[in-house]
């Protein structure tokens, strides 16, 4: 199993370069990553694929619909926090296991040297008729047309790593083609990121510049977040009664990813926790 100092090497990056985060590490690699990619598909490429001129489905409006989960289910092989989680499982079995029971969104990671994740991950789940979420670190307008050139319908915006004028800046360019947007932020100065063109905010109770997780995070902020704003609660979210708590604050969305994956059957492990919160929420 790799570890952050393996997964980072791998992506040649190392520790004493002066990068002084996980997530600034990252972000330095994804900029030299975006760079080449440019350079391999232009944007008028991307423009050419099947999937560029597809109707999106809306996050915001499945989640909205009570008679759902409000659950994003995630896939994920692997993470820097972590290493490898899960390194056998199918992509295509697995979102449609998570479609079948009852997710109201899926997430795929599609950051590669990191992750372990392809955007072929989110071709391949794009056979589900849900929303699917982009999960990557996005800092340049190209990631947001790549994203729709595979199949997302929403993008994700970390507060962490864009100003709030950047942040802006991608979700407007992201509205423009008819994707949808989820700010995630951690600390209570990212919520100035908040703009009229994100209407999804997640609250990422994984710090991802340290990798710890405070399940409280999103509890903190969730009152100082504007009331026209769809909540969703990200990471460390392991048990109903949690899901139960956040709901009562107002949140609409779960973001659950490790919790499956890291099981010998992502699927079945779905499927026994929607039973779990269907019966909890009868009571």
């Amino acid at each position: 199993m790799e570890n952050t100092s393996d997964l980072i090497m791998s992506a040649g990056l190392s520790q004493g370069e002066g990068i002084p985060n996980i997530l600034d590490r990252i972000i330095a690699y994804k900029k030299e990553e975006v760079a080449h990619a440019k350079t391999q598909v232009s944007f008028d490429a991307l423009k050419d694929t099947p999937f560029y001129n597809r109707l999106t489905f809306s996050l915001k409006q499945f989640l909205l619909d009570e008679t759902k989960t409000g659950i994003i289910a995630e896939f994920k092989r692997q993470s820097p926090s972590k290493g490898i989680i899960n390194g056998h499982a199918d992509v295509v079995q697995v979102t449609q296991a998570y479609t079948q029971y009852g997710a109201s969104c899926l997430s795929v990671l599609t950051d590669q040297h990191f992750f372990g994740g392809h955007n072929n991950d989110l071709i391949q789940a794009r056979v589900n008729n849900i929303p699917i979420l982009r999960k990557e670190f996005i800092i340049d307008e190209y990631q947001i047309a790549e994203a729709k050139s595979i199949g997302a319908d929403v993008i994700l915006l970390i507060a962490a790593c864009l100003t709030p004028a950047r942040v802006e800046e991608l979700a407007l360019y992201a509205k423009s083609l008819q994707l949808e947007v989820l700010l995630e932020i951690h600390h209570e100065e990212e919520l100035r990121h908040i703009c009229t063109a994100t209407e999804i905010v997640g609250v990422n109770n994984r710090d991802l510049k340290t990798f710890t997780v405070d399940i409280n995070r999103s509890i903190e902020l969730s009152k100082k977040i504007p009331p026209d704003k769809i909540k969703i609660a990200e990471s460390g979210i392991d048990h109903i009664e949690t899901i139960t708590t956040f709901k009562n604050a107002g949140f609409k969305g779960f973001l659950i990813g490790e919790k499956f994956m890291k099981q010998p059957d992502p699927a079945i492990a779905f499927a026994h926790f929607v039973q779990q919160l269907n019966i909890a929420s009868k009571k």
